[in-house]
């Protein structure tokens, strides 16, 4: 089913395919040129990124809040690299950093411990983003496991109604994607007002946690795109559908 020729298609590769890895490899590039740069660079306080999630959740009453260290051995940022070990889990209200920022001290570490930080104060305040994600996660993820087989296979048999089924189901991913760019950018800018408000970093080291997570921000919106080009070209392949049969 996958071997469709639509997949294959100039208009699949030019408008989709093309776009999506020029983005992706961007987003990952960047991502990583901050972070490693940042990551050589210690902060002046001498406190690890454990430490300073610690003082930033005391310091907004989240004292409840543990702090966990992950299993992989890598420089990760919730969301921008493919292990995701840098997270907050709203279900079990656990706080979970990859090695290299639960023990770092770098002023890289700071600005993702305060992001993943900025996750659980929004969890503890109820911000309405976020909330209206975590609702739609089931519904999400079973639109991105059957969207794409009901879509193809609605084209295949040539049923427009089942097609536009799988576009709908297709569609709540990216949704889940839009959502998610708030959730993240507000957590993003939570954290550089935590760390300045906290005093965990100067003016030299706000600018450069900041360099880092505007860089892990983008690969939100780089994502988002990719999701809106994918989406936008099996509207109009599914559209075009209707027009032939008439």
């Amino acid at each position: 089913m996958f071997f469709h020729p639509l997949f294959f298609s100039g208009g699949y590769w030019i408008y989709v395919m093309i776009p999506t890895l020029i983005l992706t490899l961007l987003a990952q590039w960047w991502v990583k040129s901050a972070f490693q740069k940042a990551s050589q660079i210690p902060n002046m306080q001498h406190v690890t990124g454990a430490q300073a999630a610690r003082r930033i959740l005391d310091s907004a009453g989240l004292n409840y809040i543990p702090i966990e260290p992950t299993g992989g051995a890598v420089n990760g940022i919730s969301g921008a690299t493919p292990s995701l070990d840098d997270h907050y889990d709203p279900s079990s209200k656990v706080l979970r950093l990859s090695p290299a920022v639960y023990g770092g001290a770098s002023v890289a570490a700071l600005g993702v411990a305060a992001h993943e930080s900025g996750h659980a104060i929004q969890d503890a305040q109820g911000y309405m983003p976020m909330r209206a994600r975590s609702a739609i996660v089931p519904a999400a993820n079973i639109g991105s496991n059957i969207g794409i087989f009901l879509l193809i296979a609605g084209i295949v048999v040539g049923l427009t109604q089942l097609a536009w089924l799988g576009v709908g189901a297709f569609a709540l991913g990216t949704l889940f994607a839009l959502l998610t760019l708030p959730v993240e950018l507000n957590a993003s800018s939570r954290a550089m007002q935590l760390l300045t408000n906290t005093g965990l970093v100067d003016r030299t080291e706000y600018g450069q946690a900041q360099a880092v997570l505007r860089a892990a921000a983008f690969t939100y919106v780089a994502g988002l795109a990719a999701s809106i080009l994918n989406l936008l070209y099996w509207v109009g392949i599914v559209s075009g559908m209707g027009g032939r049969r008439r």
